[in-house]
């Protein structure tokens, strides 16, 4: 894909409103199946793995070569300090087998393709506040059809580094670390169907660095524990660029453990890219909920119980002082 097309892309993300603090929940939050990330931390204190075992097959009809690639995806997750902050390594090794089809020679390369750690922190949550969403008692219908208030989505940045350790065959030449920004953005569209959109500057400072973007757009179905996909990600950078198209299944076993399995392409010749992905998440659950004073909690009619209680007791004196006069 060449600049201007990326130009392009990039705007249309940035008319999507770039408008939950992290929530922790009950079930896991998975940024499986596909490559977008979720602008929710994982929670304080919980600890989670993401792992996906990946087949893919590269054609570069440039340079006439064939390969295979084994590899393993790898996203480790921990919910750090407070609610909103959470660290992350994100990882990919790969070996891959390369046929030059016109010499009739093979190449193994081996290495990490993907290998960066950075901190994601939520700055923004249409959600924070429970008393501007609460549901609709009176109609199922403004509870479950989409509102144009629902592309106002969470917000979370993102900074970090990606290493290149030794002589990596993918990224000749690169720094041993350099720096990677981003921001993730997540809308609930309605109560099935979730839009997250991500735009990310990586390898800053080497003579290769590399825009990409992403959108995923996720479905569940009357059974909670299925959803469906589909997602496109695109890369933009003298070294690569492509636009990928990928599409997938999330089961969720229990409240802690989801598998997944995904298909995708690229949609270039140089190289040509089919690959299938299968993938679990688990999680170790060590939050605890924070213990709010019950005076500062809010009552059903959304006052504080504290000045409830002080009006109730204003009332019982105005009385007593009535029932005086009156005997």
């Amino acid at each position: 894909m060449d600049f201007p097309s990326f130009k392009k892309a990039l705007l249309l993300f940035c008319f999507i409103p770039m408008c939950g603090m992290a929530q922790y929940t009950d079930v896991i939050n998975s940024n499986r199946p596909g490559r977008a990330v979720s602008a929710y931390a994982v929670g304080k204190n919980v600890v989670q793995a993401e792992i996906g075992l990946v087949y893919e097959q590269q054609d570069n009809a440039d340079l006439n070569t064939d390969s295979n690639i084994f590899g393993t995806d790898i996203a480790l997750r921990y919910g750090l300090l407070f609610e909103t902050l959470e660290v992350v390594y994100e990882g990919s090794f790969i070996s891959q087998n390369i046929t030059f089809t016109q010499l009739g020679t093979e190449e193994r390369r081996t290495d990490f393709s993907r290998n960066r750690l950075g901190l994601k922190f939520l700055i923004f949550d249409p959600f924070k506040d429970p008393e501007k969403n609460k549901p609709n008692l009176y109609s199922w219908r403004a509870n479950n059809v989409f509102q144009l208030k629902n592309l106002v989505p969470a917000v979370s940045i993102y900074g970090g580094a990606t290493f290149t350790l030794g002589d990596n065959p993918f990224y000749p030449g690169d720094g041993t670390v350099t720096p990677r920004v981003g921001v993730a953005t997540q809308s609930r569209l309605s109560p099935r169907f979730v839009l997250i959109s991500n735009v990310a500057y990586d390898r800053i400072g080497t003579d290769f660095p590399e825009w990409s973007y992403a959108m995923s757009l996720s479905h569940s179905f009357r059974d909670p524990k299925w959803s469906v996909f589909v997602e496109g990600q695109g890369f933009s950078g003298d070294r690569y660029s492509d636009i990928l198209l990928r599409s997938g299944v999330a089961y969720l076993i229990n409240e802690d453990f989801q598998a997944d399995f995904h298909l995708g392409s690229g949609f270039k010749n140089d190289p040509s890219r089919i690959f299938a992905v299968l993938g679990m998440s688990y999680r170790l659950d060590f939050h605890k909920d924070k213990l709010i004073p019950i005076e500062d909690q809010k009552a059903v009619q959304g006052g504080k119980i504290k000045k409830n209680s002080a009006k109730k007791k204003r009332k019982k004196k105005k009385k007593g002082k009535k029932d005086k006069v009156d005997f």
